[in-house]
């Protein structure tokens, strides 16, 4: 098909990785990915999901000597004894590192929707947006998540597109660039490229 002028300046080609399944053996090449597309978009912050603190390690050593600061997102306090709980010790290394590690109250699932859902039934709003995100892969749901709880700490700006990464159990296997947005903006946030995903 011949594209006209105007077609062919609208058009933008870039890669997508699609990993055969989702899991922990794609961390470091999603964060190799993060790492190139931030340089090349001149991405300033990058957020990512870490349970015990192993994946804002690994990130740390990815990303070590470019500019990009990275904003670990752990899972609140009160989903510690569901999953596992964040280490002490690869905190602590994540940090010296130079990341900065967040806990909030998770912005899409695990809230207090979801306390209202188990008590007296039915699917919150909320969740229901989780869902949607998870026809897309795990990690998505999770990379919107955590960007939206790094909005709302203060600790990603909003008026600028970041890197957001997400997995599937543990580890990195989705990352995406977007806008961010807080939660109470939620709306706002735009999906703007897939740098990599599950199949």
């Amino acid at each position: 098909m011949q594209l006209t002028t105007v077609e062919a300046q609208a058009i933008v080609e870039e890669r997508v990785v699609y990993f055969e399944r989702g899991g922990p053996q794609n961390t470091q090449a999603t964060l190799r990915l993060a790492r190139e597309r931030a340089e090349q978009l001149g991405i300033e912050h990058v957020v990512l999901p870490t349970n015990t603190g192993q994946t804002a390690v690994e990130a740390a050593e990815v990303f070590a000597g470019s500019r990009v600061k990275l904003i670990a997102v752990t899972l609140h306090a009160g989903r510690w004894a569901v999953y596992t709980p964040p280490h002490p010790e690869k905190l602590s290394a994540a940090r010296d590192a130079g990341v900065q590690i967040i806990t909030a109250t998770h912005a899409l699932m695990g809230n207090v929707e979801r306390a209202i859902r188990d008590r007296f039934g039915g699917l919150p709003p909320v969740e229901l947006i989780s869902y949607v995100l998870y026809l897309f892969s795990q990690g998505t749901k999770v990379a919107v998540e955590v960007a939206v709880m790094a909005a709302d700490a203060g600790a990603i700006p909003v008026d600028r597109e970041v890197i957001a990464m997400g997995g599937t159990g543990r580890g990195v296997d989705t990352a995406l660039v977007l806008k961010p947005s807080f939660s109470s903006t939620f709306f706002d946030l735009k999906v703007r490229e897939i740098l990599c995903k599950p199949r």
